[in-house]
């Protein structure tokens, strides 16, 4: 294959593909990005830890159509450190990619396009389009309460499934949960709920901010893809059953506090500088439109805070980890939250209003 390219074309492609790409493989070939010249003047990329696999197509001059495989980080290393504007010409024959830019030249080994594996999609009979707003709102609104604990691979996505007329997209890790609500796009009816892993979901949102309009989704019960133009990420779902989590948010938390949850968030910011690395507990002891935050290290001392808070139930105390409360106040993009609390150990719901259409759920802890 013989194939001529810009740098900053080539680089773009590349960024998207490598970082699919593991560092440390046991299988040589998973560390290579496929690149495939065709007739039609494209350079198509492709990527894949077996799990989840990108392609994607850039323009290039092509002179003599084939493919070949390369390491994906040296060539994307390559690419970052040419000149900006160079013309890079990629040449690959006889188990040699030959990379020229200007007085530059490169000469990689490569493994044969055979040996890439390709994950097999198979049938995806459900498909429907999401604006890509709605992609981001769901995923920056739940991402941060997907598990990290390998041990619950259930937990370690976002789960998405149709109900009422409305998709819905759901993380917890069993100590908070957040949730997103969106209209049901045409084409989701009927389809299967689905836990989509974490790895898909921080590639996925790295592409969405280059693409405008529209993303296609077609899935099954084991794969779902995203067509986003240019690229197409592929992803195996996680073999699991998410926990009912609708059972855990609260219907009848009647205690209502209304706050402005940046001043909030400056203040359990504070008082936790000091809270122990282990727990992270903060104490709120609420009154009458007010709310004391405060902190009791047996290594570093106390520290307290009074925040304003609209609240006129009877004054009672809770503890919650700072982290994980910090994390929730965060997604909060109005100047007001709505924080139901029923008791010192039941969960706490919050919320922008009932409209919105994100809800958080934080277990408290003891303190």
């Amino acid at each position: 294959m013989k194939a001529t390219i810009e740098r900053a074309t080539l680089l773009k492609g590349l960024s998207h593909v490598q970082s699919v790409v593991e560092r440390r493989n046991t299988i040589p070939i998973l560390s290579n990005v496929l690149l495939e010249a065709t007739a039609e003047g494209q350079l198509r990329l492709m990527a894949t830890d077996l799990d989840l696999q990108i392609n994607e197509s850039v323009a290039a001059a092509v002179d003599q159509p084939g493919a070949t495989t390369v390491s994906a980080h040296t060539l994307f290393d390559i690419a970052r450190k040419l000149p900006e504007g160079a013309q890079v010409s990629l040449t690959a024959a006889e188990g040699r990619m030959t990379i020229v830019a200007g007085r530059a030249r490169f000469s990689l080994g490569t493994l044969p396009r055979d040996d890439f594996p390709v994950i097999a999609e198979g049938e995806l009979p459900y498909q429907f389009e999401l604006p890509v707003e709605t992609l981001k709102l769901i995923i920056d609104k739940t991402r941060f309460a997907i598990s990290t604990e390998e041990t619950r691979y259930y937990l370690n996505g976002i789960f998405l499934h149709t109900a009422e007329g409305v998709l819905k997209a759901a993380a917890t890790d069993g100590h908070r949960l957040a949730r997103v609500t969106v209209d049901q796009p045409e084409g989701a009816n009927g389809m299967p709920d689905v836990i989509v892993p974490r790895k898909c979901i921080a590639e996925l949102r790295k592409l969405l901010d280059e693409v405008d309009g529209s993303v296609g989704v077609s899935l099954s019960g084991t794969k779902i893809r995203f067509d986003l133009g240019q690229a197409i990420l592929t992803s195996k779902l996680i073999d699991g059953t998410f926990p009912d989590y609708s059972r855990v948010i609260p219907t009848a938390n009647d205690k209502i506090l209304k706050l402005d949850p940046k001043s909030f968030m400056q203040g359990v910011d504070r008082v936790s500088t000091i809270a122990t690395e282990k727990t992270r507990a903060v104490k709120m002891a609420l009154d009458r439109d007010k709310i004391t935050l405060s902190v009791t290290s047996p290594e570093n001392g106390t520290a307290a805070e009074e925040v304003p808070g609209d609240y006129t139930a009877l004054p009672f105390e809770i503890g919650f980890n700072s982290r994980y409360l910090l994390d929730i106040l965060g997604q909060i993009d109005t100047d007001l939250v709505e924080v139901h609390l029923a008791d010192a150990a039941a969960p706490t719901l919050i919320r922008e209003n009932d409209k919105s259409a994100a809800l958080y759920v934080l277990m408290p802890m003891r303190v």
